[in-house]
């Protein structure tokens, strides 16, 4: 399985998807022109990896500052396929970062946890 580095851009996330290391990151905001097609190749990706994947521990960080709605609904599809890699035996940890005074980040990061009741959420303030 490749390793799938995207730097970030004003309108996209900086991608690190080290699946050789179980470690997947999102860090910067979210507002592509086109979300499916800049998300799309990124389920593609992990869905692939998912598909080999029994007992491993896989952590995941998302520091995500800012995502616009269509962002979320692919995000949220990405949570879906870790969810279920979760309900197959793996560990899935989701480290979720957000500003301290940005409750509608950590609301976002609640709401995951609510939906995905099988991945292990942990939300971390950032200072």
């Amino acid at each position: 399985m490749q390793n799938v580095y995207l730097a970030a851009t004003s309108a996209t996330p900086e991608v690190d998807f080290r699946f050789d290391a179980h470690r997947l990151s999102l860090k910067g905001e979210s507002y592509p022109e086109n979300a499916q097609a800049f998300y799309g190749p990124l389920l593609d990706a992990a869905s692939a990896y998912l598909a080999g994947s029994r007992g491993a521990d896989i952590r995941i960080d998302v520091q995500l500052a800012y995502f616009n709605s269509s962002s979320t609904k692919l995000l949220m599809s990405l949570f879906e396929l870790f969810n279920q890699a979760a309900l197959s035996g793996n560990h899935v940890v989701v480290n979720w970062f957000h500003d301290e005074e940005d409750d509608t980040i950590l609301e976002f990061g609640e709401e995951i946890a609510e939906d995905y009741p099988a991945l292990e959420l942990l939300t971390q303030a950032l200072v």
